[in-house]
């Protein structure tokens, strides 16, 4: 999941559980407040989209999480226990046939959306149908569906591999070919069904679809704030048994953007904001840390942060202009930048990810070997634009990168641009001088095809909210992404297979990758501190926010 932004150095955790995430934190649900009230809490860049289709930021999907609910979904919690599918809008999990095609759902009976709306099967093929008329970052996810490229080309009016009854609820979905990651795929937002009088190719942000989850979205002011209210109707929900689905505590979550992170920070310190999504920032972390321990602690994060690199044109077409990079960036100056928050990296995979492997590949920071490289390359064209957004440690990692590439030699334009477009811009191909930038990924499940078969596969570039912004399209390795896709996590020889194809890719230097970054929990004294839930998936989990007696 792609982020707009992102303690004391920590370790990373790297202990494999049976998904192989560590865990983090209490388990919260201690019960410590009170019923109702409302939270108010700061964002540096509003989310991408508060459109269940097309949101593809860590922002959106943490305010979204608890309002538009899958067939299935996350357990909530923290930590390992986060990262659990669990039955959602479905009754159980599905019946998957011995050759591993076809999954059969039964929708939850009676229940309705916010607005009185009753749930049907049939919304939610067209919850797939709507991705892929909108073109969404996630449509790769599902392309493996029978008939959804067909319908994707305009050759179909629906999706052959989907067949939804309304008097049973059976969902019945027939893929192409097996996958070992389907059932995350399901859980993911992308996949939430909606009312069919949701516009099947018109973005939703300004006026979001009804809910199905906890919480509703009774107000949004791009880019300014928006605003969650208890949904009225989620006791339908709950009644016809979705147990693992909590109700919220707060009667109200209002979340506003302040480019200050400073501000948010001493904000809270204050009483006068309850949370914020971001960590607080380097030179406020150690006082922070020190003075107010009963509501702060560092969180664990899945997560990689890189530089992207266009593979389709020079410079950096060119193998050894990659490498170079590669050789150039000196983590440990980013690191400072985070205040101490970042493991070093120059993998793809991410600590607590199967298949990561430590990486030195690129010893450094090596200037000299660098330039060595490029004055063997003799690149074509030296002038690059650098790409990153406006969060002020997204300009300095942006300005940092900007002196790196300098002192190779190219000649550099910075262009900083709003956080709350930006993902949404360099996802464009049609935007003009996308050579090379800022970006991070957090894990969307809890498997590694999510970091290699959204991100490099070349069957995943796409004109818009393109996720592979390093347009990656390398023949053997999108063969093995395939290969792998199709197994089981757990088969003989799996994770290994990913550690090697990340090595791959390295090889290839298809990005410049420099670490994982730890986040935090920062509450005011009016929140249940110890109750608040820290998904590996979404972060701050908003359900679980109570106000202290």
């Amino acid at each position: 999941m792609r982020n707009l932004r992102k303690i004391a150095a920590l370790a990373m955790a790297t202990a494999l559980a049976a998904v192989g995430l560590a865990a983090c934190g209490d388990s919260g649900g201690g019960g410590g407040g009170k019923e109702g009230g409302e939270v108010a809490g700061t964002v540096t860049s509003f989310p991408d989209y508060l459109d269940p289709q097309l949101s593809y930021t860590l922002e959106g999907w943490e305010g979204i999480n608890n309002v538009y609910i899958p067939l299935l979904t996350y357990q909530h919690g923290n930590g390992e226990e986060s990262t659990k599918v669990v039955p959602g809008l479905a009754e159980s999990m599905p019946d998957i046939s011995p050759d591993g095609l076809t999954y059969t759902f039964t929708l939850r009976k009676g229940m309705k959306y916010s607005d009185g709306t009753p749930i049907k099967a049939s919304d939610f093929p067209y919850a797939i149908q709507r991705l892929f008329k909108l073109d969404s970052g996630g449509a790769p996810f599902y392309e493996a569906i029978a008939g959804a490229t067909d319908y994707a080309d305009g050759k179909a009016d629906s999706i052959s591999g989907i067949q939804a009854d309304d008097q049973t609820g059976k969902i019945v979905v027939q893929l192409e070919h097996s996958s070992g990651t389907f059932l995350n795929e399901v859980a993911l937002m992308f996949a939430a069904p909606v009312p069919q009088s949701t516009p099947l190719d018109k973005d939703q942000t300004s006026t979001p679809p009804p809910a199905s989850g906890t919480f509703m979205i009774s107000n949004s002011d791009p880019p300014n704030s928006y605003t969650l209210e208890k949904n009225p109707q989620f006791k339908t929900v709950q009644d016809a048994g979705a147990s693992d689905l909590p109700e919220a505590h707060v009667d109200k979550v209002t979340v506003t953007q302040n480019k200050n992170q400073s501000a948010q920070a001493q904000a809270i310190e204050q009483n006068q904001s309850d949370f914020m999504v971001d960590p607080p920032p380097a030179d406020l972390l150690p006082d922070i840390q020190n003075t107010y321990s009963d509501r702060f602690r560092f969180q664990e994060s899945i997560n990689t942060y890189y530089f992207w690199l266009n593979n389709t044109k020079p410079p950096f077409d060119n193998v050894q202009v990659r490498q170079a990079v590669n050789y150039a960036i000196d983590p440990a100056a980013l690191n400072r930048i985070f205040g101490g928050r970042l493991h070093p990296s120059q993998a793809i995979l991410p600590p607590g990810m199967p298949g990561y492997e430590e990486s030195n590949l690129y010893p450094g920071p090596d200037l000299e070997k660098a330039k060595a490289l490029i004055a063997q390359a003799h690149p074509s064209d030296m002038d690059i634009t650098v790409w990153t957004d406006d969060e002020p440690d997204r300009k300095r990692i942006g300005a940092y990168y900007q002196d790196v590439l300098n002192s190779l030699g190219f000649q550099t334009t910075l262009k900083i641009i709003g956080g709350d477009v930006y993902f949404t811009t360099i996802g464009n191909l049609s935007t003009p001088d996308l050579d090379t930038g800022f970006a991070d990924w957090f894990q969307d499940y809890p498997h590694p095809n999510d970091f290699f078969g959204i991100l490099l596969a070349g069957e995943s570039i796409h004109p818009t909210n393109n996720q592979n912004f390093s347009q990656t399209d390398i023949p053997d390795l999108n063969k093995q992404i395939s290969d792998l896709d199709t197994k089981q996590l757990t088969d003989p020889g799996v994770e290994d297979g990913y550690a090697a194809l990340d090595k791959s890719f390295m090889e290839q230097a298809v990005w410049a990758p420099y670490g994982n970054e730890k986040f935090t929990t920062f509450t005011s004294d009016r929140v249940a501190f110890d109750d608040v839930l820290f998904s590996l998936v979404f972060n701050l989990d908003y359900s679980s926010f109570q106000l202290t007696d």
